[in-house]
């Protein structure tokens, strides 16, 4: 059974269409980033999964059945825009956000006790959330989240305003949570997070579904790039689209920066130069970033890429 389908998702708010026929699909224990920028229609799908919303068309099955109370109890929310109430001690948070999901209220104090001494908050459980510092309520609202050891964690923008602590923390209760069996899906628009943690991805613009499939395949969009130092062009080889020459020095080795034409493996333009008895003091393959993926499939003027990292 899959964690997650859509299936022709579509949802359109008066005029304004918010998800455009998006169709994909997670495994069980994958950890799945829906990648985009503001306003690419990431939070608009995850509140489809949740039944907080209601496609206009197209069909949603989590965890085998449609979106609703069957499987709430199941799954693990964080809202980007984060809900906790202030006037409540961190452990009557996690304790009430434990109920909701159908455990008992012994069940989900204990494991809240649980969860809270293993992010450091063990001293302070009984404070209210408004006495706590940022960090430490954000801590709280990943406690509420978890409480339920959910099967399916659904995590909107989750390192949204977090400092690189919790970021840290966050990161590894994801992979945490995957390697217990869990499957986590979590949007963001900031692609270190998913570069580190995806095991596939969606990457959305406006709607749509531009690309969904593993690292390797994104990166697999671009042309490989190059960095070659030699005394000779490496332009004789077949494959090499441009050769660009930026640096000489006095012994007359030139640096270059190289692209590829589509589908060319630089173990092939290696074997060329090697073939030729041009001799190389450096040959290194550019690592494409995610980022950069997004802006070749989405294009730079996208909207969608407003505020992107570099």
């Amino acid at each position: 059974m899959d964690a997650l389908v859509l299936d022709d998702v579509t949802k359109r708010f008066g005029e304004r269409t918010a998800v455009d026929a998006l169709s994909f699909t997670v495994k069980p224990g994958e950890i799945f980033g829906f990648l985009g920028g503001n306003g690419a229609g990431k939070t608009t799908s995850l509140r489809m999964v949740l039944d907080i919303l209601r496609p206009t068309s197209g069909r949603i099955a989590v965890l085998g059945c449609p979106p609703g109370r069957e499987n709430a109890a199941d799954l693990g929310f964080m809202p980007e825009e984060r809900g906790l109430y202030r006037g409540m001690s961190a452990i009557d948070t996690v304790t009430y956000f434990g109920r909701l999901k159908g455990m008992t209220t012994a069940a989900a104090r204990a494991k809240g006790h649980d969860l809270l001494e293993r992010f450091g908050l063990a001293g302070s459980a009984k404070m209210q959330i408004d006495k706590l510092s940022k960090g430490m309520a954000q801590k709280v609202q990943l406690a509420a989240t978890l409480v339920n050891s959910p099967k399916l964690l659904l995590l909107d923008e989750p390192f949204s305003g977090l400092d690189p602590v919790n970021q840290g923390l966050l990161e590894d209760e994801i992979l945490g949570a995957a390697r217990g069996g869990a499957t986590v899906i979590f949007s963001t628009h900031v692609m270190q997070h998913a570069e580190r943690l995806c095991d596939r991805l969606l990457l959305l613009s406006q709607g749509r579904k531009v690309f969904e499939g593993t690292q390797p395949e994104a990166r697999g969009r671009l042309p490989a790039r190059l960095g070659i130092v030699s005394r000779d062009t490496p332009m004789r080889c077949p494959g090499v689209d441009r050769a660009e020459e930026v640096a000489t020095d006095p012994d007359g080795w030139r640096t270059y920066n190289v692209t590829l034409g589509e589908g060319i493996d630089p173990a092939d333009v290696l074997q060329c130069l090697t073939e030729q008895g041009i001799t190389l003091r450096r040959f290194d393959q550019h690592r494409v970033s995610l980022h950069e993926v997004f802006l070749h499939l989405v294009g730079t003027n996208s909207a969608d890429t407003q505020g992107q990292p570099s």
